[in-house]
């Protein structure tokens, strides 16, 4: 009797993805035959494997076919609403073998938290709470959409730079659900128990696996132990509803002030009376994307929410530098087309030959600010843009100033795009 035929489903494949060989278990596909690339794997229940064809990278994974089909369907859905997760490009049912295989993207120049763990020196909380609030940021916009995670764990987590900040991506969707009616408090809290418990776990079996000094276990633990707050900090500036005298609207522009500080666009507000002449304040909060999407209405260019606040930073100096050499107003697009010109293009360009031509050119301009004003803040006057690349890219070894500044920035703390593939 003829095997089954698998289910095939992919999303704008190319010849090559179409052409794999899906009638054969993953475990026996033959490197001389499929061009596989040997890539590491955090902890997993299911064989992972990953192949480079149609010029891009793919990761698949191995599991049970109704599990399989669950996760690929969540993960659509998670497409559907932009969440920080892996992209489905196909699910393959294999009935012959009794399993599937769930095809995703890989998400470019990502990193493990292992990897970031192993490069981050014990004494340095600091950078640690960049991983967390990544972590936390992710956590909260996926409640805010109805998700519930059901395992968060720095395995289920892959990170990429953002400027100088983390941005956090789910990378599994075994156990999760989506509630189209939202969330209650009840299924939150019990995500944010799972996500102490893992990462505390976590965090405690690396340190152990790398041979850490003992000593630094009580305060992993304690890092784990403050992410509720961390996580209650975060989702009341988005939830709340103050109460307060109609007269006092200043503080609607607080309200609105804070929330664009952390990168939310404020999508409507809404003044409610309740009495005694006194307003409820409800502001309904969109996409974490409000400098970017200032940045790309300015100048076209789309990048993360955390390069866009350095970008917007910089054009804003841009254009004061300018409006003093003139002496006259200039308008921001005005000022957008002369600093894409004369700044971001070529600062850019030199910034990314300074890190060995590797990486996002726009990553690398972020790390040149970074750096020039680390340097500067030590110096007390500006050192220059030359002093700044020459410190980015490791040319100035005797300048322990210069070292100290790379230091302090995620460049100097976690792995360059060179570590990933």
């Amino acid at each position: 009797m003829e095997a089954t035929p698998p289910e095939l489903v992919l999303r704008n494949p190319g010849p090559g993805l179409i052409a794999l060989p899906w009638t054969e278990p993953l475990a026996d596909w033959d490197p001389a035959r499929v061009p596989l690339r040997e890539l590491p794997v955090g902890p997993s229940r299911h064989l992972v494997r990953f192949v480079e064809v149609d010029g891009a990278l793919w990761a698949l994974k191995d599991m049970p076919e109704r599990i399989a089909r669950r996760e690929y369907d969540v993960l659509r859905r998670l497409e559907h609403q932009c969440l920080p997760a892996v992209r489905p490009a196909g699910f393959v049912n294999q009935p012959a073998h009794e399993t599937a295989i769930l095809v995703t993207r890989y998400l470019a120049g990502s990193w493990q938290y292992r990897r970031l763990f192993q490069r981050l020196p014990p004494n340095r909380p600091r950078q640690r709470a960049r991983l967390f609030d990544a972590m936390i940021s992710l956590l909260v916009e996926l409640h805010r959409h109805g998700v519930f995670w059901g395992d968060c764990s720095l395995n289920n987590t892959l990170f990429t730079r953002d400027g100088q900040t983390l941005q956090a991506f789910l990378v599994d969707a075994e156990t999760s659900e989506v509630h189209t009616d939202g969330l209650s408090d009840g299924q939150r809290e019990h995500d944010v128990s799972i996500l102490v418990e893992n990462v505390a776990a976590g965090m405690i079996d690396l340190a152990t696996a790398l041979e850490r000094p003992p000593e630094i276990i009580p305060q992993l633990i304690d890092e784990a132990t403050a992410l509720p707050e961390r996580y209650r900090e975060l989702w009341d500036a988005l939830h709340t509803s103050p109460v307060f005298a109609f007269g006092d609207r200043y503080r609607v522009e607080g309200a609105i002030r804070e929330l664009n500080e952390l990168g939310f666009a404020v999508d409507e507000v809404s003044l409610l009376p309740v009495g005694d002449g006194r307003s409820r304040l409800h502001i309904a909060v969109g996409d974490r994307n409000y400098h970017s999407e200032n940045l790309r209405r300015l100048t076209g260019l789309d990048v993360g929410e955390g390069q866009a606040r350095i970008l917007l930073g910089d054009l804003a100096a841009h254009r004061d530098w300018m409006q003093r050499r003139t002496g006259q107003e200039v308008a921001e697009r005005a000022a957008a087309r002369s600093w894409l010109a004369h700044c971001l293009d070529p600062g850019s360009a030199r910034a990314h030959a300074a890190l060995g031509g590797v990486g996002d050119p726009v990553q690398a301009y972020c790390d040149l600010l970074e750096v020039r004003w680390l340097l500067s803040e030590r110096a007390g006057a500006d050192v220059g843009t030359e002093s700044a690349l020459a410190a980015l890219g490791g040319r100035a070894p005797t300048d322990s100033a210069a070292k100290m500044a790379v230091a302090d920035t995620p460049t100097g703390q976690l792995p360059r795009i060179t570590d990933a593939p």
